[in-house]
């Protein structure tokens, strides 16, 4: 692959982050304060991160845990004793930012919680519902924060079923939204004049609700679900098995796709004029639409809408997407070399360019990292 590198972006040089997370959210918002510079230490049980343990996997590593926990080091403590607390309240106590996802009020009593980090720092709780309310103590995962979100319903597919988004994406959508709010309290915080513990509790619920701000605004205000956007957008089978997506954001664009597809009689049709009205006429249109894009292959059907300057693509899988020119040509990602599972790709962290030390093995730094506290 070939590969296009910037300057590192160092600003956070020096400050230094405590990583007691586990999963996806918490470690992924850490793993982006060490992109950026940050010296993250990643507290681990003696079973370590369960995300250890899923997707692909060798000697004590997966691509799960790799793909969120590169560039920190990796030390093991056992909470449940009274030694391992003790580490936990110093090097919480050190921290500039204290990560924790632990249920609520867990934190507090294994020596993880605000009361046990420093004056200035910035204590970063991740949970599923937050740590008040109703429904925090709730358990929650990346599927359970679809559904409770809306974002299953509003993904109905053909067959009629809600279906969840094939990834994680509650986690790293809420993982970004904690980079976020971390990077704006480190702002705050170099503007203070007086050191001020700040507190950040953000949620699974909370970041799926802020991905979802459009379709959420739009129910409440109309009292229902609100209608799709720009029928008949959508993905549509070839003739070669392939699929093909098609975008609209104008009328005129729909016209046009019908004069592609050798359809011109539609758009005078009563029933498909205006997106709202092609959406409650959706079952008359769409299968017109189906019976032609399967006559011809996808490639023929890209070339034919792109002539027409139609937003259009190929649905991809992970491998096209890998393979595709155009990604290899702007370098959007890169080989990472990870002792235990071997050369794997890694996207670039956007703005932040390829950073891709790998991950550390499972208590690799215990030693180093206690030594050190020693001598604080």
């Amino acid at each position: 692959m070939q590969e296009r590198r910037q300057e590192p972006l160092g600003p956070y040089a020096g400050l230094r982050v405590l990583d007691a997370s586990q999963g996806i959210a918490g470690p992924y918002c850490a793993m982006l304060l060490a992109a950026a510079g940050a010296e993250v230490i990643k507290l681990e049980p003696p079973e370590g991160d369960w995300s250890r343990g899923l997707s692909t996997r060798a000697e004590g590593q997966s691509v799960m845990h790799v793909s969120f926990n590169r560039g920190k080091r990796s030390i093991v403590l056992d909470l449940k004793s009274e030694a391992g607390r003790a580490t936990a309240r110093a090097l919480a106590g050190r921290a500039d930012v204290l990560i924790e996802a632990f249920r609520p009020g867990v934190a507090a009593r294994i020596g993880l919680g605000p009361e046990n980090a420093g004056p200035a720092t910035i204590c970063l709780s991740i949970s599923g519902f937050g740590q008040h309310g109703p429904y925090a103590e709730r358990p929650c995962t990346d599927s359970v924060a679809q559904a409770f979100s809306g974002l299953v319903a509003l993904n109905t597919g053909a067959d009629g079923t809600p279906h969840k988004v094939g990834t994680l994406v509650a986690d790293v959508v809420t993982g970004l939204t904690a980079f976020a709010a971390v990077q704006t309290a480190l702002a705050q915080r170099a503007l203070d004049t007086a050191p001020q513990q700040r507190r950040l509790d953000i949620s699974l619920m909370a970041g799926m609700a802020a991905m979802l701000v459009m379709p959420l605004a739009e129910a409440g205000l109309l009292g229902q679900a609100p209608p799709a956007l720009n029928v008949p957008a959508g993905s549509y089978r070839t003739a070669c098995g392939a699929w093909v997506m098609v975008a609209l954001v104008r009328e005129a664009e729909f016209v046009a796709l019908c004069g592609v597809l050798g359809l011109p009689h539609l758009p005078e049709d009563p029933r498909f004029t205006g997106f709202a009205a092609r959406d409650v006429n959706r079952e008359a249109l769409l299968p017109q639409l189906r019976e032609v894009f399967a006559r011809e292959s996808a490639s023929h059907w890209l070339e034919k809408l792109g002539a027409a300057r139609l937003l259009a693509e190929r649905v991809n899988a992970p491998l096209d997407f890998l393979a595709d020119r155009h990604v290899q040509a702007v370098g959007a990602t890169a080989m990472l070399q990870q002792p235990e599972l071997g050369a794997m790709p890694m996207p670039a962290l956007p703005g932040l360019g390829h950073w891709l030390a790998p991950a550390p093995r499972l208590g690799a730094d215990t030693e180093a990292v206690l030594a050190e506290l020693a001598t604080a």
